[in-house]
């Protein structure tokens, strides 16, 4: 399936593909927990941003692998590239225009992401007919 969505003012649009059923991370850390991220971790090659790259602004931290997309005119994150997964691209699933007919949320204890970050790997990679 393909979805699209983005920022608050349609800035920044993107389309992503996905299965019609999705499973989301609710991660504790304290960027997520602090800003309301579902994360929809998908290969790099499933996702396609729609407008120009200029409408974005990037913030890193700490290890400045992760790659945290604003847009420039409402400050929405509506994705990311995670350090988890710097093959694949980490949407908010509440950015999307009209959300997968099922939704399971999985908690993530992102507080402690050394001991937990392996289990997300799996997720960038692309899916095998």
């Amino acid at each position: 399936m393909k979805y699209t969505g983005g920022c608050h003012c349609k800035a920044v649009r993107f389309e992503v593909e996905a299965d019609e059923v999705i499973e989301v991370e609710d991660c504790n850390c304290s960027v997520c927990s602090k800003s309301g991220h579902l994360h929809l971790i998908v290969p790099k090659t499933c996702f396609s941003l729609l407008t120009d790259e200029q409408e974005l602004y990037t913030y890193t931290f700490n290890s400045c692998i992760a790659q945290h997309y604003f847009c420039k005119t409402c400050g929405i994150k509506s994705f990311y590239i995670p350090r988890s997964n710097p093959d694949g691209v980490d949407v908010n699933v509440r950015c999307l225009d009209y959300p997968p007919k099922e939704i399971k949320i999985v908690n993530f204890d992102g507080k402690n992401w050394e001991k937990n970050a392996h289990t997300l790997v799996h997720k960038s990679k692309q899916k095998e007919d």
